[in-house]
């Protein structure tokens, strides 16, 4: 029998057996295309993807009526930027209760 795991959604993965580990391993070897990267370099790489914030968004579990939240999302991408700004822009002149 194989050796499987099962993924929080549901998939059933097939895990190679250690023999068929061993064969990729060599297979990876024999490659002239790849690398391996040392880890004095490894360490050296600069992280990608977005800098982090300097204030971080924190992430929210709220509820607004259907109506507003239809409005705010059929002017497009960005419509969740859109609505922080509509309620940072009412912070402006209304003193929360």
């Amino acid at each position: 029998m194989r050796n499987t795991i099962k993924t929080r959604s549901g998939r059933v993965l097939e895990l190679p057996t250690s023999e068929e580990n061993e064969a990729i391993n060599r297979g990876i070897a024999a490659d002239p295309d790849t690398y391996e990267v040392p880890d004095e370099d490894f360490k050296k790489m600069k992280r990608r993807g977005r800098p982090r914030l300097e204030t971080p968004k924190v992430l929210l579990s709220v509820r607004y009526d259907a109506d507003i939240v239809e409005t705010f999302k059929a002017t497009g991408e960005g419509w969740q930027t859109r609505m922080n700004d509509a309620l940072r822009d009412w912070l402006k002149d209304h003193q929360p209760a």
